[in-house]
């Protein structure tokens, strides 16, 4: 039963070019109404996205894109850092002076390079995907409680990541109804 949901819902493969093409196009305007979202912050908001977000998993395969692991960085947390760097076996600051650097304006730790160190360029399959970053295992964060709490982060991902951008999209094509 997994194995069929899984299939289901990711059957989609998705083309970079593409989708760089259409963010040229659209960004401005989803960033746009995005905003307009967090100033008037209409009611059924959030159960509008819960009914969206399946539909935007059937149309999105995550492992034919991996633009967030090949453009972006998550945040590692000290749980973070001290549980993947068990994995990989090595002690937390050996794993933060090989692949981490300390960001001193946000107090983050972040990958010193893109794409991710744990991205299989060939499959796009993360290496530590059991024990990845809390920021990834939540990636692209679309289904948490309050959308509007999120929309600095939407904003940011309507650039990078296919699903994100199909939400606001149809959130956009749906305006009239939602406000």
């Amino acid at each position: 039963m997994i194995l069929f949901r899984v299939s289901f819902y990711w059957n989609m493969q998705v083309n970079l070019r593409s989708f760089r093409q259409k963010v040229k196009r659209n960004a401005k305007t989803l960033k746009t109404f995005l905003t307009k979202l967090d100033k008037k912050s209409p009611k059924g908001l959030d159960k509008l996205t819960e009914k969206l977000s399946p539909e935007v998993w059937a149309e999105v395969d995550c492992l034919s894109c991996a633009n967030c692991c090949k453009t972006m960085s998550p945040t590692f947390t000290p749980k973070d850092i001290k549980r993947i760097a068990a994995h990989v076996q090595m002690t937390p600051k050996e794993f933060k002076e090989k692949w981490l650097e300390y960001d001193k304006k946000d107090n983050d730790w972040l990958n010193q390079q893109q794409p991710c160190q744990f991205l299989n360029s060939k499959s796009n399959m993360c290496s530590i995907y059991e024990v990845r970053p809390a920021d990834c295992a939540g990636f692209p964060h679309l289904t948490k409680k309050k959308f509007t709490e999120y929309i600095h982060v939407h904003k940011q991902n309507v650039e990078f990541c296919p699903a994100t951008y199909k939400l606001v999209e149809k959130m956009k094509a749906l305006e009239k109804d939602i406000f």
